[in-house]
């Protein structure tokens, strides 16, 4: 879980092991080369949207932005669906922004009944709350279903996690959530300050990796991302929190120079993880797409396309409809499957 970084003095005694609690504002934003300058957030494909919009309003107190219904060759060749037509609603929860996808006149596969944490499909957003007590009373009222048996509280012996509590549940469409509390010495400074809201923001995006340094010669050597802390997680309390037994995770926090984090979850125990979903289409509701933003396409379509981990040099996309907010995007994938979306004005 992502953290904010110590002092400077301190950075130089405690190291990465205090990183992780970078904020988001900490990571530095002079390099022009990265190909990703900041994350913008997830897209999930809904199969309802007006009962997705009022899952995420309701339940979790997210405020609708806009509301979109696009169709054209230009969103085909973005989205890799022939005959395309979607309705994107964008919601966000204090400065952090999520998009809903759905595709109209068409239904993908739905997220498989056991799917497990420590699959490579799994996907989830961290959502701050300042009373997890709260939080989880109110969940429980909305019948939420768990994934957790109740909140957990991380032990101090993690020097990294400790005094954390966290909850996992999912969405009506089955995908995967958690609120995460920090105490007072952990986390970024603006978890801590007042609020009349119980649920804050987004801190990071988690997935699931097969190998962390793969994974890192895309998000890190690729796109531009820095590592702001590492941790291993284990324990009675982790496999309660994901509900895998024997669960024991190497943690990889990264961040672009603004917007949530992106933590990379690797199971070293147990090895049983099911991979990324063999022909995964975009629209199956198993399909996320981790959403970046880039100040030069063209650039980030280079070092795609001559990165290891990419197939080939993605096709970017020129959109003359503005309503999502950019005018030229691609999509590609990350080494286990998971989707990337890189957008540019």
């Amino acid at each position: 879980m992502s953290r904010r970084l110590a002092p400077a003095t301190l950075v130089v005694v405690l190291g990465v092991a205090l990183a992780l609690y970078m904020s988001p504002s900490g990571a530095s934003s002079t390099v022009d080369s990265a190909a990703a300058r900041a994350v913008s957030g997830v897209a999930m494909t809904v199969a309802d949207m007006d009962r997705s919009v009022d899952f995420y309003s309701t339940v979790l107190f997210f405020e609708k932005m806009s509301d979109s219904q696009i169709s054209g060759r230009e969103i085909e060749r973005l989205l890799g669906v022939p005959g395309a037509r979607v309705r994107v609603v964008t919601m966000r929860l204090g400065a952090e922004r999520i998009e809903l996808v759905q595709f109209l006149g068409r239904t993908g596969r739905p997220v498989p009944p056991d799917a497990r944490s420590n699959d490579r499909s799994f996907q989830h957003v961290a959502i701050i709350v300042n009373d997890m007590d709260q939080a989880y009373l109110w969940l429980r009222r909305h019948n939420v279903e768990q994934t957790s048996p109740e909140p957990q509280r991380l032990p101090d012996w993690n020097r990294n996690a400790g005094g954390v509590r966290a909850f996992y549940f999912k969405d009506p469409d089955g995908h995967a959530l958690e609120i995460l509390q920090f105490p007072a010495d952990k986390g970024d400074a603006r978890w801590q300050r007042p609020s009349d809201g119980v649920f804050l923001g987004i801190d990071h995006t988690a997935i699931v990796v097969s190998d962390t340094e793969a994974s890192l010669g895309f998000y890190r050597d690729t796109l531009g991302l820095r590592v702001v802390g590492e941790s291993e997680n284990y324990g009675a309390e982790q496999e309660r929190l994901n509900n895998v037994a024997g669960a024991r995770l190497r943690i990889t926090a990264l961040r672009a120079a603004e917007g949530p984090g992106i933590e990379l979850l690797e199971y070293l125990a147990p090895l049983n993880g099911r991979p990324y979903p063999a022909g995964a289409a975009t629209t199956d509701l198993v399909r996320w797409r981790t959403l970046l933003l880039t100040t030069d396409a063209d650039v980030a379509a280079a070092k795609l396309g001559k990165s290891s981990s990419a197939q080939s040099r993605p096709a970017i996309v020129a959109l003359s409809d503005a309503s999502l907010g950019f005018r030229r995007g691609l999509v590609t994938e990350d080494p286990d499957g998971h989707g990337v979306e890189l957008r540019a004005q």
